[in-house]
């Protein structure tokens, strides 16, 4: 199970078979063992007595062995035997030659062969009182029986044995264990259902803990708490926990944001009067050729340094809420015209063909004009720097289904699939150098920046790319404003 739900439900129903099957065996063989008990107590009791019975006939005036006038056999006196007529088990009483003395009523509805085991039984018990048990077979079944000596009854009358057939006994705890195989199911599954219900109702704070925090984890809601239940169980200090964590993560937040945005400003002046002095001295007619030599490169530092500054303040401010958009009325056009001036300057740079589609009907979106075009801006200078020269770039721009879709595709080098999840890191660079001084040098901020702008817009940027074979970068703001341009109306410039 994939859900703490399930688990703690699969648990739940586990401890509950065994503890249902625990308790059903013990229930069986308690009353199992208590019937047997029973038993061997009654065939003990109808022993003693039929022992007691004879000896108290046998000091009397009249032999309590007679011949059966019929049989001429050897059995107890009539007026004895009727006392015993009343047993309702196996009872047969035995005499000094094996002989039988006496059958119980139960005992002569038995067979041939079933009253000489019991005859047996009776002459292989040891002396003086024991149990046994014995499966004779049907009628009787399994006998749990008592024999004893029987020692002051006269010299004709040695052992009684007493037994009764655990067939009924048994019955009682089969059907009580069948009873319990047949519920045990319903059981389950109702304690199941029940469990899952239990077990959902008592996890629902902790899904309301998750979702929250899944939405703070943006790192731009961390001024959000969640909200502290009144019990001081486990629920309670793991939202107590949280919420001092989420302090400690907004303050240290907030204090790098700040240093970030202040350090960044404090830099641009700086930054300002070393370039202007720079430029005014390569400027200076009295400047040596190797001096203005070392001032280019130095400008050229200059330059990407302020570069990075002014990016780093501009995702300071975004950060802090300090950076907001300019929202009116725009016509993409105008956009992507000064896009393409721009682009194909850049492009004969760098030897790339760039191709910009320009829309002849107007596409009016509210949007932030400036922001919008630094966006194009920075995939543009990406694609070109990443494209071989002989490479193709091209910027594509529509409308459908409300959304506006901006499209930059090349045919680089191409992004690993290992460092897609990356590319809108912050000083993060795909390629294996990652310097300012390599072959394609970066500060790795511009498609952080191109991801802040286009979701500042309500929207989203994605990436599609494969090694070698050039990457595509699709930007789509949502908007209700736009009136879609048909792709006939479009031309390359």
């Amino acid at each position: 199970m994939r859900t703490l739900r399930g688990r703690l439900a699969v648990a739940y129903a586990v401890a509950l078979v065994v503890t249902l099957g625990v308790f059903g065996a013990t229930i069986y063989f308690v009353q199992r063992t208590e019937a047997f008990g029973e038993l061997d107590a009654r065939a003990r009791l109808e022993g003693d007595l039929i022992a007691s019975l004879l000896a108290a006939a046998a000091r009397g005036p009249d032999s309590i062995v007679v011949l059966d006038p019929e049989t001429r056999n050897p059995v107890l006196a009539p007026s004895i035997a009727s006392l015993f007529e009343v047993v309702p088990d196996y009872a047969l009483v035995v005499g000094r030659s094996r002989e039988v003395l006496f059958l119980s009523a139960d005992a002569r509805v038995l067979g041939y062969g079933t009253l000489q085991r019991l005859l047996d039984l009776a002459g292989a018990a040891p002396p003086g009182a024991s149990f046994g048990v014995a499966d004779l077979g049907p009628p009787a079944g399994q006998v749990r029986y008592y024999t004893r000596n029987i020692a002051s009854a006269g010299p004709r009358v040695v052992r009684v044995l007493a037994g009764a057939s655990t067939a009924g006994v048994i019955l009682v705890p089969q059907r009580l264990l069948g009873v319990m195989l047949l519920t045990a199911p319903l059981i389950v599954a109702a304690s199941v259902i029940i469990g899952y219900y239990l077990v959902e109702r008592t996890l629902r704070p902790l899904d309301v803990i998750v979702d929250d925090m899944e939405a703070i984890t943006d790192g731009r809601s961390l001024h959000r708490r969640l909200a502290e239940p009144r019990t001081t169980d486990e629920l309670g200090r793991l939202t107590a926990t949280l919420n001092a964590m989420l302090a400690r993560l907004e303050q240290s937040f907030v204090s790098l944001r700040r240093f970030t945005a202040d350090a960044s400003h404090e830099l641009k002046t700086p930054l300002t009067v070393l370039r202007s002095g720079i430029e005014r001295a390569l400027t200076h007619p009295r400047t040596s050729p190797e001096v203005m030599e070392v001032l280019d490169e130095t400008l050229v530092e200059v330059n990407r340094m302020a570069e990075l500054v002014e990016a780093l303040l501009t995702l300071a401010r975004a950060d802090e809420g300090r950076a907001p958009l300019h929202l009116e009325p725009v016509d993409l056009r105008d956009v992507i015209g000064e896009i393409a001036e721009t682009a194909g300057i850049l492009g004969e740079q760098a030897g790339v063909d760039v191709g910009v589609v320009v829309l002849e009907r107007p596409l009016v979106v509210s949007v932030d004009k400036s922001r919008i075009r630094q966006l194009l801006m920075n995939l543009l200078t990406n694609a070109i720097k990443y494209t071989p020269a002989g490479g193709k770039v091209s910027i594509d721009c529509g409308a459908a289904d409300g959304t506006v879709a901006f499209t930059v595709q090349d045919t680089g080098v191409g992004i690993a699939p290992g460092d897609l999840p990356h590319i809108f890191d912050r000083f993060w660079r795909a390629d294996a150098a990652r310097s300012r001084t390599g072959e394609r040098p970066g500060v790795g901020l511009g498609l952080a920046i191109c991801k802040w702008i286009a979701e500042a817009h309500g929207g989203t940027i994605t990436v599609q790319s494969r090694p070698a074979r050039g990457t595509t970068f699709t930007v789509a703001i949502p908007t209700g404003a736009t009136k879609p341009a048909r792709s006939d109306e479009a031309v390359e410039s």
